[in-house]
């Protein structure tokens, strides 16, 4: 079974322990972070599945540490709150909050909220076509379970063709999705980058040519279809 990476956010050692506790024998890795400024730490050195954040806490509070790992990150979030008061709950949810669960916590309630969520988040996130693994929470590309190295707007394009199979892309759209509606970008730079990202997976093994196909005059889609 698949070991998840969770990031645990409390200013109270006890509480982190308890979760901790919780979790480990279900195959999450857990790292604590004793308040905001040290998750945050953590979150620029290491990627995680997902996040339980406690609300109340000095200097920052969940709230404010939430909207700061959403300019950032899409990681799942779950909110920890010790009153269950709807204010805080829609609060939290407005500013990017994935979840929340009250204090005391239940184990199998947390427990389920954290499976369904990553369920979610999973296959939003996550796309496998015949070993290839495109993962955007990680941010990896993997065949076969051997890491392909690509550049980061090579990866969000693989990215919008994986989500969006049979879509034919333009270049003026590859354009304005990766490099924004300003950019001077021209067309032979997003052919340079297909060519580039071809090559990669290419090297890898994996079969590319058979998905990854070129609409002549307009630009390039993605089929599963081998």
């Amino acid at each position: 079974m698949t070991l998840r990476n969770v990031l645990l956010v409390d200013d109270e050692k006890r509480m982190l322990d308890l979760l901790t506790l919780y979790l480990k024998p279900h195959n999450y890795t857990c790292q604590q972070a004793r308040g905001a400024y040290e998750a945050l730490d953590y979150l620029d050195q290491k990627s995680f599945d997902i996040v339980l954040l406690d609300i109340m806490m000095p200097d920052m509070d969940g709230w404010e540490l939430c909207q700061e790992i959403r300019a950032v990150s899409d990681v799942p979030i779950i909110m920890v709150t010790a009153r269950d008061q709807k204010e805080d709950v829609v609060k939290g949810l407005r500013l990017g909050a994935d979840d929340y669960i009250a204090k005391p916590i239940n184990e199998e309630e947390l427990l389920a909220r954290m499976e369904a969520l990553l369920r979610r988040n999973m296959s939003a996130n996550r796309v496998e076509v015949r070993g290839l693994v495109w993962d955007e929470n990680r941010y990896e590309l993997t065949y076969q379970s051997k890491p392909i190295k690509l550049t980061p707007k090579e990866f969000m394009m693989l990215g919008y063709f994986l989500q969006h199979p049979n879509q034919v892309f333009s270049r003026e759209r590859l354009i304005e999705l990766i490099w924004g509606f300003d950019s001077n970008t021209e067309g032979r730079t997003v052919d340079s980058h297909v060519r580039n990202m071809r090559d990669k997976i290419k090297q890898a093994g994996f079969p590319i040519e058979q998905h990854l196909q070129t609409v002549w005059g307009v630009g390039y889609k993605w089929t599963n279809k081998s």
